[in-house]
């Protein structure tokens, strides 16, 4: 198995780590790894509980995964049209370990992709068409266990294609500069995740993150390239931080406030 696959397992079951949340249920050379995902699709009418079974061929992740879906809320008609939906975006991604972002896109895009049978329009409707580049900043309490939140954090923003900063530190910092409709799946997935632990070691949900601000990209902000985590800044240099890539208004505004 290689090492980008255990990174994932071990990213799953940080994410899934509730009571059969998620299992490895086969794994050899020959045939490849088969894992199991049980999670609840929340919608405005409902919750939905979904059984994701993931077979990762020994070529995984050059080669994309299988997928087979099941529901107690579904007919057989309707899971077999979201496995269909599911591996068409699997064959539609980049080579690269895609487990959690096939569950974060079902997840979100539920209700569009249950909403018709007509499998393409379904597609084109949760995928949607660009909203243009948005800048948001977003502010956490603490971290107890860092390094995994840390590797949640960045996992998440390459997954959503999103650039921007991590300032560790006090205050802890998330700037985020992307497609608008990923930057919203960013925010669900920091609310909603188990991400970090709390007094006593057991994992928990981000109860404390407040979300700044939320805005388009305009013309006094420069284009981020790349997300990078930036650890132990004295206050000058988390300013200059935000002056090099157009963002000082927005350390002007909010940062103060936070010391």
């Amino acid at each position: 198995m290689s090492e980008q696959v255990l990174d994932e397992l071990s990213v799953l079951s940080a994410v899934f780590c509730g009571k059969d949340e998620f299992e490895v249920m086969e794994e050899s050379a020959e045939t490849g790894l088969v894992c199991r995902i049980h999670t609840l699709v929340q919608t405005d009418k409902k919750e939905t509980p979904l059984n994701l079974t993931f077979h990762l061929p020994p070529g995984y992740p050059d080669a994309p995964p299988d997928v087979s879906i099941s529901s107690s809320e579904l007919s057989r008609k309707q899971c077999q049209e979201l496995k269909e939906m599911v591996v068409n975006k699997a064959r539609s991604l980049q080579a690269r370990p895609m487990v959690h972002e096939l569950v974060t896109w079902l997840q979100h895009n539920f209700s569009d992709l249950t909403a018709t049978s007509d499998v393409p329009r379904s597609q084109n409707t949760a995928d949607g068409e660009a909203e243009g580049l948005w800048t948001a900043l977003l502010h956490l309490d603490h971290m107890r266990s860092k390094a995994k939140y840390i590797k949640l954090i960045e996992k998440w923003t390459a997954e959503l294609r999103l650039a921007g900063r991590l300032f560790v530190g006090k205050p802890i910092l998330i700037l985020l500069q992307g497609e608008r409709r990923s930057i919203k799946e960013y925010i669900h997935l920091q609310r909603t995740a188990k991400v970090d632990v709390d007094s006593s070691g057991k994992r928990c949900k981000e109860k404390m993150m407040s979300v700044l601000c939320e805005i388009p990209l305009s013309e006094g902000f420069e284009r981020i390239s790349t997300f990078e985590v930036k650890e132990a800044l004295s206050l000058e240099d988390l300013r200059k931080e935000f002056d090099e890539v157009g963002a000082l208004k927005l350390y002007q505004e909010f940062v103060p406030s936070l010391l």
